[in-house]
């Protein structure tokens, strides 16, 4: 391949990728345009929303009883895009797979205790997109669309307001690592992608994942790093013990093939899966880097302490789609990585992305978008069988809706795929799960809608569900999601609240966090952990006993 087309493929490929999430261009309007959303200063702080979920919580301590104990291993798992009548359908398709009429069904995580909803708006915007969320249930602080891991005083584009570090804030990955725990993220998409770039970087601009897109952009990477970068060579991301994604891409140079012959993206000659592995034999730590499923489940039993797994070269495929000799389950992601993090006493921190929900959602393809709904499920069961209710906290949640609607009048049990029981005022089929916008619009003649059950490819798995409004991408919903828990002091999740509540919530069930000896809980925990402590406790019982004072 010619040397000046492989220099294209960076652009080509953010290209290919930025339709699914190009709000910008929708509105005709660009995130650094400051008129674009109504904020007030205190706003753009990590000090005002810190304060407001520290104020929440008060209530919420005041209003319910607490079930007590400590979160020692915290979970959250995050359906991307998995708006709530995404729930309603999915359960009902894992009904009807299972020969029931399908309503009556429940995902695993519908059983959890706790349910609650969360407010998904970002600071500039009121519909969100996945950077801006990812920095609100990751960071605790509400961010600008299509920036990660800073305040909203940084505009999306802008390197230079970044470079300010006391724009930057820290996940509860890099607060559970400062506690002496360990930290994992797990996704179906591209690691670097915006939900699990939110636990690591700090990025202007949500597309910056690799070098190339930064320079393309007019700015000095030295200044503002990519993402797959800060991942690799800075903290915390370079403190985490399991990555497991897909994205390979980011990580390697232009002119290299991946194990899949797939060409890299890179333009500063650097491979930083190399890089990873030179640092970790660096310090003398067992470490292993995998590309397919037969190699990770081979470690599954017995784990390396640093473990990289990158699937594919782009996103994981699709489950429906996916190759089941390289292309592992999102449940086998999970368990590997919490037998993994498992093995640190003080505990851990996980984060696991079902990332392919919105992707399906964005093509308005229906049928892929309730599966991988399905395989979050399943994970989320599993990772519920390996970890105690009494130590280990597991949350569910999304980032953000999307608007498929869920409509007509259809009976019970009808196939949640078909189309609905009823038809519309021109006698055209309409189904029962269809979008208010996306590629699926068809052309009407006359403004009569095309019967969509005459379609060549109807019900295959890509078969587009119509949409109204034509868009070569679905938008994402403004809609609260639902958020569910189980495990120690699972009861803080209910109620409507703030997304930017969500890792001050886990952090003070988890006692983590700069905030942490505030709460009773987290301080009796302390002291009877403290070493400190404990010896001075030893030391008043043998002088107790010398003077009789304490028989035992």
């Amino acid at each position: 391949m010619p040397a000046n087309l492989l220099l294209l493929l960076p652009a080509l490929a953010a290209a290919a990728e930025i339709h699914y999430h190009d709000t910008a261009r929708q509105s005709q309007l660009r995130d650094s345009d400051r008129s674009y959303g109504r904020t007030n200063g205190r706003e753009a702080t990590a000090e005002y929303w810190a304060n407001e979920a520290a104020a929440a919580i008060s209530e919420r301590k005041k209003r319910a009883p607490d079930n007590g104990g400590v979160a020692r291993n915290i979970v959250m798992f995050l359906g991307d895009g998995m708006s709530v009548p995404t729930l309603a359908a999915a359960r009902t398709l894992l009904g009807q797979r299972q020969g029931r009429p399908g309503e009556e069904a429940q995902l695993s995580f519908e059983a959890f205790p706790s349910v609650g909803l969360s407010k998904t708006y970002c600071l500039n915007a009121q519909i969100a997109d996945s950077a801006c969320t990812a920095t609100a249930y990751l960071c605790g602080v509400k961010a600008n669309s299509g920036t990660i891991g800073l305040t909203g005083a940084v505009p999306r584009f802008n390197c230079t307001a970044s470079t300010d570090r006391a724009t930057h804030v820290q996940s509860i990955a890099a607060w559970a690592l400062q506690d002496g725990r360990d930290a994992g993220v797990v996704t179906t998409t591209r690691i670097t992608h915006a939900s699990p770039a939110g636990l690591y970087a700090s990025v202007a601009n949500r597309n910056w994942e690799n070098d190339a897109a930064v320079t393309s952009a007019g700015h000095d990477t030295n200044l503002c790093p990519d993402i797959a970068y800060q991942l690799i060579n800075m903290s915390p991301g370079n403190q985490l013990k399991v990555i497991l994604g897909g994205g390979r891409r980011e990580f390697l140079p232009v002119n290299m093939t991946d194990e899949e012959n797939e060409r890299g993206l890179r333009t500063d000659g650097r491979n930083l899966i190399e890089e990873w592995q030179a640092s970790k034999r660096s310090q003398n730590v067992s470490h292993r880097y995998v590309w397919n499923r037969t190699e990770l489940m081979e470690l599954s039993s017995s784990p390396p302490d640093y473990l990289l797994g990158l699937f594919e070269s782009n996103h994981m495929q699709y489950h429906l789609e996916a190759n089941n000799v390289t292309e592992p389950t999102l449940a086998e992601l999970t368990e590997v990585a919490i037998r993994s993090l498992s093995r640190n006493e003080k505990g851990f921190f996980l984060f696991v992305e079902g990332g392919r929900i919105d992707h399906g959602h964005h093509e308005n393809y229906v049928h892929l978008a309730l599966d991988e709904t399905v395989e979050l499920s399943k994970a989320v069961a599993r990772a519920a069988e390996l970890l105690s209710e009494d130590d280990s906290l597991l949350v569910v949640t999304a980032d953000h809706a999307h608007v498929m609607a869920f409509n007509g009048y259809t009976p019970r049990g009808s196939d949640i795929l078909g189309p609905s029981n009823s038809i519309d005022d021109n006698g055209v089929p309409y189904m029962t799960l269809s979008y208010t916008n996306g590629p699926g619009a068809r052309m009407q003649t006359n403004g009569i809608r095309p019967n969509v059950l005459q379609d060549s490819n109807y019900g295959a798995t890509r078969w587009r569900s119509h949409a109204d409004a034509p868009l070569d991408s679905e938008t994402h919903g403004g809609d609260d999601v639902a958020v569910f828990a189980r495990g120690p002091h699972h009861h803080m999740f209910t109620g409507l609240y703030e997304q930017s509540q969500l890792p001050h919530l886990m952090a003070y069930a988890g006692c983590i966090g700069a905030r942490s000896r505030d709460h009773p809980h987290c301080s009796a925990a302390h002291a009877l952990t403290s070493p400190p402590l404990t010896a001075l406790l030893l030391a008043v019982a043998t002088l107790a006993r010398a003077f009789g004072l304490l028989r035992l």
